[in-house]
């Protein structure tokens, strides 16, 4: 069967623009490459919806998730890159070696593709959570934080999202629970000193949610201790869950070697198991989910997509 006309032909087609496509779209684009980025949502990720980062060398100072993702995005379309909104839900490859994205909106060839597509945040599962999510649940304190001013929320997870989400949200509520089923943190320590020390913080520790509660919106959380099996609610207006995240692999099942998390597995080139397809940053198996390993992967993901066209197509 001969694919359709494509809407567009490229060289390089990246899909998601987090660190990791927008980095892949600047190495790509300043090799001479024409490059498209395909994004279904926000330009960013992830940390379009940080309140501060910095960690990331060369900020000395935090620099606000947003703008130094509009920072990437501007570098990477000076140099001619070009973003498309659209969500790409299939891949083919075809006798020709060309790679076939069919997304929502249109149909797309290109010489290369990079996967940079991220994750979603993960659910608890727990009686309450989809009916309450947008009424008091919610998994973006930077993004929903505002509408719980001098409010009592809790935050649950034991990582470092959870807890930089609620450093950033005693900014705002009045009070922040801090819900982490083990007793002790994963993740960095000078975050886990921030939290211990601020007043606004209250840790609750060796317990899991089981239940939302509320009415039109949150009102409380029944929780459980995993030591003594007390069960115990705590009224709150909000929940912020940060319990990790599922790679937004769905649409690559069949076409692409996936692990039994749903993650890409690559090798030290990026080249996943389908010649011409790359993978780069936290949708790529092993990856440490830092922006700064992300924007390594995809300086080597573009790299190598490019060496790849020139020696199949020859330009």
């Amino acid at each position: 069967m001969t694919p359709p006309k494509p809407d567009l032909d490229m060289d390089l087609l990246i899909i998601g623009a987090g660190p990791a496509g927008l980095t892949a779209a600047l190495y790509g684009a300043r090799a001479g490459l024409t490059v498209y980025v395909f994004e279904r949502g926000e330009i960013g990720g992830q940390v379009a919806m940080t309140d501060y980062v910095e960690n990331y060398p060369g900020f000395p100072e935090p620099i606000e998730g947003p703008e130094l993702m509009e920072r990437m995005k501007e570098q990477a379309t000076r140099f001619g890159a070009q973003i498309v909104y659209d969500e790409i839900e299939r891949l083919e490859r075809d006798e020709a070696h060309y790679i076939w994205a069919y997304g929502t909106d249109g149909t797309y060839r290109a010489k290369a593709v990079i996967i940079a597509v991220g994750s979603d945040p993960r659910k608890l599962g727990v009686p309450g959570e989809e009916e309450f999510t947008g009424r008091g649940v919610s998994y973006c304190a930077v993004c929903d934080g505002h509408f719980f001013k001098d409010q009592v929320v809790a935050v649950v997870g034991g990582g470092d999202s959870a807890k930089t989400e609620a450093l950033y949200l005693t900014n705002l509520a009045s009070k922040v629970y801090l819900i982490h089923r083990r007793d002790r943190f994963r993740g960095e320590k000078i975050l886990e000193d921030r939290v211990r020390q601020n007043p606004k913080i209250e840790l609750v520790l060796n317990t899991v949610v089981e239940e939302i509660l509320g009415d039109q919106q949150v009102r409380a959380l029944r929780v459980r201790n995993v030591q003594t099996q007390e069960v115990s609610e705590i009224p709150v207006s909000g929940v912020f869950i940060y319990i990790g995240h599922i790679p937004n692999t769905g649409f690559l099942k069949g076409f692409v070697e996936l692990d039994e998390t749903g993650h890409i597995p690559t090798d030290s080139n990026m080249q996943t198991s389908v010649p011409g397809v790359f993978a780069a940053g936290d949708v790529r198996s092993g990856s440490l989910r830092q922006i700064t390993t992300s924007v390594g992967d995809a300086a080597i993901a573009a790299t190598r997509a490019g060496e790849y066209i020139e020696k199949i197509f020859g330009s």
